[in-house]
């Protein structure tokens, strides 16, 4: 047997405020080159989902939202600004729960999260405030990312967006994938043998979640300022992927 590969996990720091615009492929280049390390086959770049929601001008303004009644009654339920109550919304397919300070909504990409993944925190509010959105397509912007870095750098490597939600049952939030290109959002394991030879018959393994849970320890959750982390080391099997694997379909959701 062969021996385990070695994780290793480098936050790259020196990264830039991100702004509308912005080139993504080109500042990871300039991290990495910065902190003195290459690109390689089979490494995984994670990225917060805030820098990549920046570059794709996913920040609105509070101030250009008119919110709906609907947005005002559900904002009055839940305590919250109904403008930003008014986006969430527009995010939404479904509300799952609404208590005092809390909005539990179903993503338009399936996930079940607060507020819609709308966010304020780490997000220059300048005279108005501002309420930054999830990418519109994460799993195509990992991608095209993806893309870019091999085309620069001629190195096969995997693109992991990653956010922080809350879980159902657990407190805390974890970082999660909302987002990935190159490398397998949800890994089958079954029929592999466990220790003693048996075959596995129900193990599937959220990947990319747990590059994403790794890599946002390595990021930090305040003031940190490193958005961009590599993973070398990672062991999968090599295949094309998306974050859009981990949602579990309505049809098998036993807690809607």
């Amino acid at each position: 047997m062969g021996a385990a590969p070695v994780l290793s996990l480098h936050a790259l720091s020196g990264v830039p405020l991100v702004a509308a615009g912005d080139d993504l492929a080109a500042i990871v280049l300039g991290a990495l080159r910065a902190d003195g390390h290459d690109l390689r086959d089979g490494d995984v770049i994670a990225l917060a989902q805030k820098i990549v929601s920046k570059a794709e001008g996913r920040a609105v303004p509070l101030a250009e939202v008119k919110p709906s009644f609907a947005a005002q009654d559900l904002a009055a339920r839940c305590d919250k600004d109904a403008r930003l109550v008014e986006l969430i919304l527009s995010e939404s397919e479904r509300v799952m729960r609404v208590r005092r300070g809390v909005l539990i909504v179903r993503h338009r990409l399936g996930f079940v999260l607060a507020n819609a993944g709308i966010d304020q925190s780490n997000v220059d509010q300048g005279d108005e405030p501002v309420a930054l959105l999830l990418p519109a397509d994460p799993d195509g912007s990992a991608a095209v990312l993806r893309a870019a870095l091999k085309a620069a750098t001629g190195a096969d490597v995997a693109v992991v967006i990653i956010d922080s939600f809350g879980r159902a049952w657990r407190n805390g939030t974890c970082g999660v994938a909302i987002g990935c290109a190159g490398m397998p959002g949800l890994l089958d394991l079954r029929g592999a043998p466990d220790l003693y030879g048996r075959a596995l018959q129900t193990s599937e393994l959220g990947l990319a979640d747990e590059v994403a849970a790794a890599a946002s320890l390595a990021m930090g959750q305040a003031a940190e300022g490193a958005p961009v982390v590599l993973l070398r080391g990672v062991g999968y099997a090599r295949r094309e992927g998306k974050a859009a694997e981990l949602v579990r379909p309505l049809e098998m959701d036993l807690f809607p």
